[in-house]
């Protein structure tokens, strides 16, 4: 034996968008040693699951582990129903992408994964500045979510805490993509966009595109995502 102490393990929830890949660099930044989630709800934009794949990898994440769960059968959202993705702008309000109860559930398996696991904490890379309004991305979510946690686990009421980190959530896209330059991440590996075109590209009019491309406009970063239109 060397001696040397084990770094502690952090479930990391991996969509494979640019906001979690940085989640999960910044978490390992922190010392973690990261066990990347990422949950296959049968989206439409099932090629963001190739994207987790790729940065798990450049991570060197301890594990990645891909969790089906098909949502479809519930519907309710564009990325899981035959409901169009709005290519029109940013709009104010609750947009048809919302996913119900997404953050939540996907939550709930990462607190399940980390009890298991031997993990007590977790990163999600929720963002409540540039966001497209969901509820389930803002501060008082989380917050809430870490109380639930601790009352509904046996590590929880044992008094071994858990602790949900997400240190996108005052973040602007600018910053973010800021700060995946700076941790010297390949930011052309991650997916954002809903209603990916044919040939793998993103299709640079849904909602996660306009607040991609605007994140590194604003960074004065190349964007280095191809677009079908843009």
């Amino acid at each position: 034996m060397n001696g040397r102490a084990q770094a502690p393990i952090a479930v990391v929830l991996l969509s494979g968008g640019l906001d979690s890949m940085v989640c999960a660099a910044l978490a390992r930044e922190q010392g973690f040693g990261v066990l990347t989630l990422t949950i296959d709800y049968n989206q439409r934009h099932r090629v963001e699951l190739e994207a987790a794949r790729r940065i798990a990898e450049e991570l060197q994440a301890v594990r990645h582990l891909i969790l089906p769960l098909d949502l479809t059968g519930f519907g309710g959202s564009a990325l899981t129903a035959a409901i169009d993705v709005p290519k029109g702008g940013v709009e104010e309000g609750i947009p048809v992408t919302y996913v119900p109860a997404r953050n939540t559930i996907f939550l709930s398996l990462a607190l399940g994964c980390a009890e298991a696991a031997g993990a007590r904490d977790m990163f999600i890379g929720v963002n409540a500045l540039d966001y497209s309004g969901y509820p389930d991305c803002r501060p008082a979510f989380v917050e809430q979510f870490e109380r639930l946690a601790n009352l509904a686990t046996k590590a929880g009421v044992e008094g071994d805490a858990f602790r949900i980190h997400a240190p996108l959530l005052h973040m602007t896209k600018a910053q973010i993509a800021r700060e995946a330059e700076r941790l010297g991440l390949d930011a052309g590996i991650s997916w954002s966009c809903y209603d990916p075109a044919p040939g793998a590209l993103h299709c640079g009019l849904c909602d996660a595109c306009r607040l991609r491309s605007k994140g590194f406009e604003e960074a004065g970063l190349s964007d280095p995502t191809r677009y079908a239109s843009r």
